[in-house]
């Protein structure tokens, strides 16, 4: 199973972040979450650090996934 960290970056009504998220947990993977509604610093960090401006944005590792792209996923988390 996967040993990198994995972070997740989310907003309320938002279904994919929730997507993501039953799927992390379906495959018994930890995360921390962010909502970045609420966090400016971790808004601030999507946007100026991964170069996101969207949620969910899933990082593991070095790596960078944004939105539910489930091949991508996959591959990274090593399933």
């Amino acid at each position: 199973m996967n040993e990198k960290k994995v972070t997740v970056y989310t907003q309320p009504d938002c279904p994919p972040c929730k997507v993501v998220k039953e799927f992390l947990r379906h495959h018994q993977i930890d995360f921390e979450e962010f909502d970045v509604s609420k966090d400016k610093a971790a808004r601030n960090r999507l946007i100026n650090v991964y170069r996101s401006y969207s949620t969910p944005t899933i990082v593991v590792g070095d790596e960078v996934v944004t939105g539910f792209d489930l091949p991508a996923l996959e591959k990274i988390l090593g399933l």
